[in-house]
């Protein structure tokens, strides 16, 4: 029989914030292609729902609640869903957003962006590299282009993105030995439910202008979807990827090397 790309059955995955947009098109595309997806979510009703979309397709998937900005909620939700198993598939999703130069940003905001998106990854990383160590494991990070180009108003959140991609090839130098690859995925601007969300705030009556003078910063003419995130992590965890690692891989529309 012919092997089947992109083969992940078998395999454990916890993919944190799969809940919805980028983490929720990557739980899903991993699930298809026959990994056992444990969802970590702070939103335990959005990840219960992918979850169950999941099941309902004829996948493996459950969720579990979990805040990673809280190591001791990392811990346990990582003990829960690799109890008895192991873990070969970690994708570190779980983020936020914030808009701000270092002018407007407030000591408060700065801590909640570092909270989330810079110590929510290292608990994760720290939690699955030590259940990766025994047998080897693919690692991702969601970065950003935000993380190798200037843009405005992006100062705490970019400052998140730039530590994500440190931690990167900290992680893939050190545990090369261990077999555990490590690589980031850096998206550009992605159509998700928060760009409608903040659209709504930011601009209610102008949506559909603002959304499509949003599409056009992308030198390709149009967002990026979150299938299309998903495909590239279905990749970077598979078999086929196996000569990669610490690697930023940019999706982008071409936004980092198109419009410099």
């Amino acid at each position: 029989m012919e092997n089947k790309s992109f083969d992940l059955s078998g395999k454990q995955a916890i993919v944190t914030g799969g809940g919805s947009g980028i983490g929720k098109a990557i739980a899903i595309a991993l699930a298809g292609q026959g990994a056992e997806v444990c969802i970590l979510d702070l939103n335990i009703e959005n990840g219960q729902h992918v979850a169950d979309t999941i099941v309902a397709s004829g996948g493996k998937a459950v969720c579990i609640a979990c805040d990673v900005s809280d190591f001791e909620s990392v811990n346990g939700a990582f003990h829960t869903a690799t109890e008895g198993k192991r873990l070969d598939i970690l994708v570190n999703n779980a983020g936020i957003a914030h808009i701000g130069s270092v002018g407007n940003t407030s000591p408060d905001d700065f801590d909640t962006i570092y909270g989330v998106n810079v110590k929510g990854v290292f608990h994760c990383l720290k939690a699955g590299v030590e259940r990766m160590k025994s047998s080897g494991g693919a690692i991702i990070n969601i970065s950003s282009i935000a993380a190798h180009v200037g843009l405005s108003d992006r100062f705490a959140y970019s400052m998140s993105k730039g530590a994500v991609h440190s931690m990167t090839l900290s992680v893939a130098k050190d545990y090369l030995s261990d077999k555990i690859r490590c690589n980031s995925i850096a998206p550009g601007r992605v159509h998700t439910p928060f760009v409608d969300g903040f659209l709504a705030n930011n601009y209610p009556g102008k949506e559909e202008e603002m959304f499509e003078a949003l599409s056009k910063t992308q030198p390709i003419g149009r967002m990026g979807k979150p299938e299309e995130i998903g495909s590239l992590a279905l990749y970077l965890c598979s078999d086929e990827a196996s000569f990669i690692t610490g690697s930023c891989i940019s999706i982008d529309g071409g936004f980092i090397t198109l419009n410099t």
